[in-house]
């Protein structure tokens, strides 16, 4: 299949990701990144995207096109594009291309983040919406969607890996680590956990953390934002690897769930219907609700290794053997992609 790919397109990026496991999967691909079309005045820029209107505005659609009109793709893949004018779709599907939005944020949410003008009325013209909710398979169909896939979001194996041989915690020198953003009230419970004397360590942007940490942010938070090799040693590094779900965003689920089970990282997570689908609670991974309960698990397993050492290696076995990988999750967004061109194809020949 020849795909035109347009995302944000870095090597830190899930979209990258994506893209690679396309690659992986034997896909011709054209790639367009988003990142290139930011206006060099921040104030210009600030004002595009939330707007969504400007010469990066255009340029990026003219661009989508001209690449269309070159590469004559079977599929344009979106992955959180944001800028997409509907006429542009409407060009598309009269070249007889067929469009996919990959959409990791909520739209429907309610964040009610700005930047999503144009996006909301290209709901009804894209032929396929991944996304990774239950709830916005509802919203998005209301919204008039063609058709909608939900979708998990993944690992990437080429980046997290288990270490062989596994780390033990005589090689941890991280105790109860998250690494991430301070979304919802995580810096409040981190606090807390500090406060009742828990190891506590956090990496992430410090953008994210100095104002919510205060005065504690020299003393919990280590080592800056971490990707690639640098995050995933940092999960063999840690005894207990937190992974809080954005409610901001009603997540089921969340990458760092199946990253850090991916690598090999003893998993706490909050306990959702997503986790608890994908994950034997006690066996693969542990769970929590509420802040007692949190600090109740971390007392019980922080000074157990072996239960540490035996629950990570199921939940990365778990990881590897369910599909929790970007290679499956994209293979089936093509196959429905595929079963979309079919249908049309009949439609036509009809």
């Amino acid at each position: 299949m020849r795909i035109l790919y347009i995302g944000t397109l870095t090597e830190n990026d899930s979209a990258e990701y994506r893209r690679l496991a396309l690659l992986r999967e034997g896909h011709t691909i054209e790639a367009i990144n988003s990142l290139n079309y930011r206006s060099a005045s921040s104030l210009l820029h600030k004002l595009e995207f939330r707007a969504q209107i400007g010469p990066m505005v255009s340029r990026l659609n003219r661009d989508i096109l001209a690449a269309a009109e070159r590469f004559q793709p079977d599929v344009v893949w979106a992955d959180k594009v944001l800028w997409m004018r509907p006429q542009t779709l409407n060009r598309l599907r009269s070249m007889g291309i067929s469009t996919v939005s990959y959409m990791i944020d909520n739209f429907f949410g309610p964040r009610r983040d700005p930047g999503w003008r144009l996006y909301a009325k290209c709901i009804p013209l894209y032929d396929l919406h991944c996304t990774q909710r239950d709830t916005n398979v509802k919203s998005y169909r209301e919204a008039g969607a063609r058709d909608v896939i939900k979708v998990q979001t993944a690992f990437e194996p080429t980046l997290h890996f288990p270490h062989d041989p596994p780390y033990t915690d005589a090689q941890r020198d991280r105790g109860v680590s998250f690494i991430g953003t301070s979304y919802d009230q995580r810096a409040e419970t981190l606090l807390r956990l500090h406060a009742d004397g828990v190891p506590v360590t956090i990496s992430g942007g410090p953008q994210h953390w100095r104002g919510p940490l205060g005065n504690m942010f020299d003393t919990l938070y280590r080592e800056g934002e971490l990707f690639r090799q640098q995050y995933r040693e940092a999960i063999w590094r840690s005894k207990i690897n937190l992974s809080f779900l954005t409610h901001s965003n009603q997540d089921e689920f969340v990458h760092k769930s199946f990253e850090i089970t991916a690598c090999g990282g003893f998993l706490l997570a909050e306990r959702s219907a997503g986790h608890l689908e994908r994950f034997v609670e006690d066996e693969e991974a542990v769970f929590f609700e509420g802040y007692d309960e949190l600090l109740a698990k971390i007392r019980r397993y922080l000074p157990d290794e072996a239960a540490r050492n035996r629950i990570a290696l199921a939940g990365m076995k778990r990881a590897w053997s369910s599909g929790y990988d970007n290679d499956t999750q994209v293979r089936r967004i093509v196959e429905r992609v595929q079963s979309i061109l079919e249908s049309t194809k009949k439609g036509g020949a009809a």
